[in-house]
């Protein structure tokens, strides 16, 4: 949760609408994923050790999902594991750094749809859900 928060921190200062673990088309869930105020889509996988780096291969199939794909971590864990083709995040829980841009890879229009519309689902959903959870109303005014 440390490595997550760092980085929700960083990516709000950015701008980005952030979403921790929603499912996605293929399946897979991700960490993190988010939309600029451009509307380019990121995912970012969270790994907090080298094992669990090494376990999980399943992160190339994010690709089909975003338009940069990144990696984030803690200071205990060596950077040179992550592959170069993917951008990299360093959080300590207070926030985070950018160590590495990730390249783009544009998604097709129709794959941006329906990520973008599973995306705006969720949120309704989750903002719903809190808004009954705690008798707020999270609305801006």
């Amino acid at each position: 949760m440390l490595v997550r928060k760092g980085v929700q921190l960083l990516l709000h200062e950015m701008r980005h609408a952030i979403l921790p673990e929603l499912p996605l088309a293929s399946g897979r869930r991700a960490d993190l994923i988010t939309i600029s105020e451009k509307g380019e889509i990121w995912i970012i996988e969270i790994k907090t050790s080298i094992e669990d780096f090494r376990v999980d291969r399943k992160w190339p199939e994010y690709r089909q999902h975003c338009d940069r794909l990144f990696f984030a971590t803690h200071k205990e864990v060596p950077l040179d594991i992550f592959p170069e083709e993917c951008g990299l995040f360093l959080s300590d829980g207070y926030g985070a750094h950018m160590i590495r841009e990730a390249p783009e890879h544009r998604l097709p229009p129709a794959t941006r749809k329906s990520v973008t519309l599973n995306f705006s689902r969720a949120a309704a959903q989750r903002l719903l859900l809190a808004e009954w959870a705690t008798g707020k109303s999270f609305t801006s005014e």
